[in-house]
Parts: structure tokens; C-alpha cells; sequence
């Protein structure tokens, strides 16, 4: 009997959804294990060793039986017809989970040791947040986790009692709805995505069988290209703003008196988030290239500091391959973008590691006929001669049909050869290659006949000069809002916040600004630039004024960089953000001290 073709859709959406997940829970097996036996060894005592060793025995349990659920769909995965099933006992897994978690709270928060019980809040709530991009692929398998934990949680705080527990509670409410809606947008992105996946596969198929309609398929295929597009810029925009307003509370906890351990895993919370926040770079890049905003600054560098910076880098990540990494020494001097010429470089790289399973590779700066060529050279797969133009395409990947995210986004060589086309003359890519003997990657860049410059501008310290300035942040998101604050306070700036224009307009009437930190694209569809222009034009002076979007769409961009106003990108590095504060604030001499 045949079945339902609507339901088999379904039926198959669902398969990849878990499909998804499943690869999530594979890979997130060990560091579960690792925060788990890390909480034992912070928390354990003599008070409570017969209540926490249990519990982590059970933590590692319940962790082994999602793990080996996931292992066991990727392995062997199950017919259409037992998504179903899969998802119901995955549910029922992660409930399991999802009680260990929340039954910490109950061991560990006595309300006697308020370090300790921040490090158990903390722990849990980066549980609950990280099992969003993850598990919210189907909000259903996401609240089998977060509703146990959050209940249990939220018991324990009104168990407790008292002023500061009693607080505790509202920031958990406010936090478990911030996260709640970042797993609902987060299930509506991975379902367009997969639906998108799926039309492009029919399209493709439609494409093979009829040459006839090209004209038509062109037409959809430039359209289908569009809506990816949209969807990378609102997929973006959406994860760019918890990304950001984490970094920014990391950043203020992290200058606050913690313990060694504590100050650990704060630090192993920012290398995540910084992680998170390079994949979103990359997104980013592709879309600055296609809305064309990528200008290069060219200046005159040497090449050798940059090959020992990527050297550094990478070797690690080739020796635990087995792999041999040289580069040969190069005194020459080029005159391009350094920046975008070592994101080049790092790209091809990091390609070439990802293909070469055995050799190893060389990376060269040789002068040939006047120019210099940046080459890296591999003993990789190699590239069939018809494929060589294809490599350089966005999302195109060789050898993994089955799109393994931990091969990348297949976004590397169409970032190489867009920049590499964004620097100009007499700027060239090319490749040659063999299957099965390995590829060469080489950029041709221009010689400098001037010197390189002395030093590069010093980092950001871990003490910076105090800022002395009245700043207003204008952003509709709470959490940025709130993080932005709490950063530019802990630099010595007098900060107020606003959500919308209006706000902003009526703060500015009974509080002055020296400067306006304001998020590019607010509700009602009103625009940084906008919100800028009106406190400018109410308190009539030229007012300070920085730009920050998490907007990645190509119209968006090209907008924000015709406004004239410093452009910053969500999520900002703490670093970068006070440099080009500073940079606003210099005409007023007195907005710093040592």
C-alpha cells in the first residue's frame, strides 16, 4: 500500500532533524564527561562526598546511554518510519540528563558558599545555553533536558529563601526565557535550512532530467540563492547577539576576584565563546565579500612573521595528524592588505590540513618574475582537473557528501577567492594539482619597495586606562544592553541604556552623552544611523558615535558602511570595542586616567 508522500516529507524533515542532533551529542559526549568530573573535584568534601560521587557516577550513566543513542542512530541510521521512536527515547534520555543537572542544585547550593554556588548556577546555565545548538533542532528533545533542570533549580532558590536567593530565582526565570527564545528561533533556522537543502536537492534532480527549462532553473537557482543568503544573514543575526552579550559578561566576571578555578572556568567559557564567534566570522566574511564592502588597506609588511604566526597556529594541528609542517624562510617584503592576506593564507592552510591524511605541507613566499608567490603545498587528495573550478564555489566540498560539520562549511576557498579578486591587480589565485599526489595553492602579490612599519598597534592589557565619558548604549536586545553596561561601567564610564529611538531621545533630554554606543538595526525597522542622526540633530553637536551590527545581510552591510560611522561586528571583542571608544573619545583629553 503505497503511503502518504506528505507524511514521508515529514517523516524525512524529522530524520535529518535528529540526524542533527545526534551529531551534537556525539561530539559533545567528552566535555559532559569532563564538566562532570570537573564539579566533582570543585565541590567534593567530607560533607558531601557520599552524595556527589553518586551523583556524578549517575551524570557519567546518563551521559553513556544519550551517547550510545546517538552512536548507535549514526552507525546503523533507522528507516523513515523510526524517527518517531528515536525521538521518544532520546526525550526520554535527556530527561534522565536533564535531573542529574538539575539535582546538583539541590547537593551543592547551601547558601553558605556563595562562590561555590555561583560556579553550580554558572555551570548549569552554560549546560542549558549550550545544549541549544544542539539539542533545539526539535524543541520537544530541548525541553526534555531544560525543564527538569530548570524546575529542580528554580525549587531549590525558593527552598532556600532570603533576599539573594529570592533574586537568584528571577534572574533564572529571566534567563530560562531569553534561552527558551533562542531555542525556538534556533529549531525555525535548522528547519528552514533543512527544507532549503531538500528544494536545492529537487532542484538539482529537476536540473539532470530536463535541459530543456535551463532558462527556468537558472531563474530558481538564482532565487534559491537569495533566500540562502537571507537565511545565513538572519541565522547569523539571531546567534551573533547571545555570542555578543556573553562575551561582554565574561569579560566584566573575569575582572572581578575569583578563585583559581573559577577564574579556569571562566576562561575555558571564553575560549567556547570565542570558538562560536570565529564560526560566525566566517559567515560574516562571505557576506561582506558578496555585499562588496571589503576595502583593502595596502601597506608594505614582511612576509616571514606572518608564515611563523601561521606556523604557530597550525602545527599542532598537523602533528596531530601525523602530518610534517615546514615553511621555508622569505626576507621579502610585500605591499598588499596584511590582514586579509594572512586570512588568506590561514584559510588555504587550514584546507589543506583537512585534506592531506598523510606527507604533510609546505608553505613558500618565492619571488617569481618580479612578483611574489604565496604558495602552500600538500600531499593531499588532489583535485580532479573538472573540479577545479568548482572548489573555489561556496558551500562546494570534496569527499563528504554526507556534509560532516567538522569538515567545515565549505566556505574557505570562496572566501580565498573573493578576497583575493576584492584586492585587485595585480593580486592572482591559482592551483595546481593531481589526484591522488596532492594540490598547490598559490597567490600571486605585488614586492614593496618601501620598508615595513616598526611594530603593530599593542593589544588591549588586562588593567587599560580608565575611561572618563558619559556613554549611551541604544540596543533593543536586553541582554546586550545589559552586558554593554555592566563592560563600560567596569571601565569607568558613566552608562545609561536605551531600547528604542524614543528612549533614547527622552534619556538625552535630562542626561547628556559624550558618546552613543548604538546597535545598528533596531525594532520598527529603525536603524542605527537613525537613532545617531536625532540625538545629534536634539543636542545639536557633533556627537561620538559608534556603530554595532550583527547584520550580516549583503544590503544591510552596504548601508551600515555608507553611513560614514565606525562599523564594529557582533560579537565584539572587549578589546576592539574599547580601542575605538577611545579612538571617538580623543578630542576630549580628559576621558582618561591611569
Amino acid at each position: 500500500m503505497l503511503r502518504n508522500p506528505l507524511r514521508l516529507a515529514e517523516e524525512r524533515i524529522l530524520a535529518e532533524q535528529l540526524r542533527f542532533i545526534m551529531e551534537g551529542l556525539r561530539i559533545a559526549f567528552w566535555p559532559v564527561v569532563m564538566a562532570i568530573l570537573l564539579m566533582v573535584s570543585i565541590l567534593i568534601d567530607t560533607h558531601n562526598a557520599h552524595i556527589l560521587v553518586p551523583w556524578g557516577v549517575a551524570g557519567t550513566v546518563a551521559n553513556l546511554n544519550t551517547g550510545r543513542l546517538a552512536r548507535t542512530f549514526l552507525r546503523a541510521p533507522l528507516a523513515n518510519r523510526g524517527a518517531h521512536g528515536a525521538v521518544y527515547s532520546l526525550m526520554f534520555a535527556l530527561t534522565l540528563e536533564g535531573l542529574v543537572w538539575g539535582a546538583l542544585a539541590w547537593i551543592a547550593l547551601d547558601g553558605i558558599n556563595p562562590g561555590g554556588s555561583f560556579v553550580v548556577l554558572a555551570v548549569i546555565a552554560a549546560m542549558a545555553g549550550g545544549a541549544v545548538s544542539v539539542q533545539a533542532a526539535i524543541p520537544a528533545v530541548y525541553v526534555a533536558l531544560g525543564l527538569p533542570m530548570g524546575v529542580l533549580v528554580l525549587a531549590r532558590l525558593w527552598y532556600l529563601g532570603g533576599d539573594v536567593h529570592n533574586g537568584l530565582t528571577w534572574l533564572v526565570l529571566l534567563y530560562a526565557v531569553l534561552v527558551v527564545g533562542q531555542a525556538l528561533r534556533f529549531s525555525r533556522t535548522v528547519l528552514k535550512s533543512i527544507e532549503l537543502r531538500f528544494e536545492n536537492e529537487a532542484l538539482l534532480g529537476q536540473l539532470r532530467e530536463s535541459t530543456t527549462q535551463a532558462d527556468e532553473s537558472r531563474q530558481l537557482a538564482e532565487t534559491s540563492n537569495v533566500a540562502k543568503s537571507k537565511f545565513l544573514a538572519a541565522a547569523s543575526h539571531d546567534l551573533r547577539q547571545p555570542v555578543h552579550a556573553l562575551g561582554l559578561f565574561l569579560d566584566v566576571l573575569s575582572r572581578t576576584e575569583l578563585s583559581a578555578v573559577q577564574r579556569e572556568l571562566v576562561t575555558n567559557a571564553a575560549a567556547a565563546g570565542r570558538a562560536s564567534a570565529e564560526m560566525l566570522e566566517v559567515l560574516l566574511d562571505f557576506s561582506r565579500i558578496e555585499a562588496g564592502v571589503v576595502e583593502p588597506h595596502v601597506q608594505p609588511f614582511a612576509v616571514q612573521p606572518l608564515l611563523n604566526r601561521i606556523e604557530r597556529e597550525f602545527a599542532g594541528q598537523a602533528d596531530a595528524k601525523g602530518l610534517e609542517y615546514r615553511s621555508r624562510e622569505s626576507d621579502l617584503v610585500l605591499a598588499s592588505d596584511p590582514a586579509l592576506v594572512e586570512f588568506i593564507l590561514r584559510n588555504l592552510v587550514s584546507n589543506a590540513i583537512r585534506y592531506t591524511a598523510r606527507g604533510g605541507l609546505l608553505v613558500t613566499c618565492r619571488l617569481r618574475g618580479g612578483q611574489a608567490m604565496l604558495a602552500v603545498h600538500d600531499t593531499g587528495i588532489g583535485i580532479e582537473a573538472s573540479q577545479q573550478r568548482a572548489v573555489f564555489r561556496e558551500f562546494h566540498q570534496l569527499g563528504n557528501p554526507e556534509r560532516d560539520r567538522t569538515k567545515g562549511l565549505g566556505l574557505g576557498l570562496a572566501i580565498v577567492d573573493g578576497l583575493v579578486r576584492a584586492l585587485g591587480p595585480p593580486h592572482g589565485l591559482g592551483l595546481v594539482s593531481r589526484p591522488g599526489r596532492g594540490s598547490v595553492f598559490s597567490v600571486t602579490l605585488p614586492i614593496s619597495e618601501a620598508p615595513p612599519p616598526a611594530s603593530p598597534k599593542p593589544a588591549l592589557d588586562d588593567n587599560p586606562p580608565r575611561l572618563r565619558a558619559r556613554v549611551m548604549v541604544v540596543d533593543d536586545d536586553d541582554a546586550v544592553r545589559r552586558g554593554m553596561v555592566e563592560l563600560l561601567r567596569d571601565w569607568g564610564c558613566d552608562c545609561q541604556a536605551a531600547g528604542s529611538l524614543d528612549e533614547a531621545l527622552a534619556l538625552a533630554r535630562t542626561w547628556v552623552p559624550e558618546a552613543v554606543v548604538c546597535d545598528y538595526r533596531l525594532r520598527e525597522h529603525i536603524t542605527g544611523v537613525e537613532v545617531i542622526a536625532a540625538l545629534r540633530a536634539q543636542l545639536m553637536c557633533p556627537l561620538p558615535a559608534l556603530l554595532i551590527s550583527g547584520d550580516t545581510a549583503p544590503q544591510r552591510l552596504r548601508e551600515a558602511v555608507g553611513s560614514g560611522l565606525p562599523l564594529l561586528h557582533k560579537p565584539v571583542s572587549p578589546g576592539l570595542l574599547y580601542r575605538e571608544l577611545v579612538t571617538i573619545l580623543m578630542a576630549k583629553p580628559d576621558t582618561a586616567e591611569h
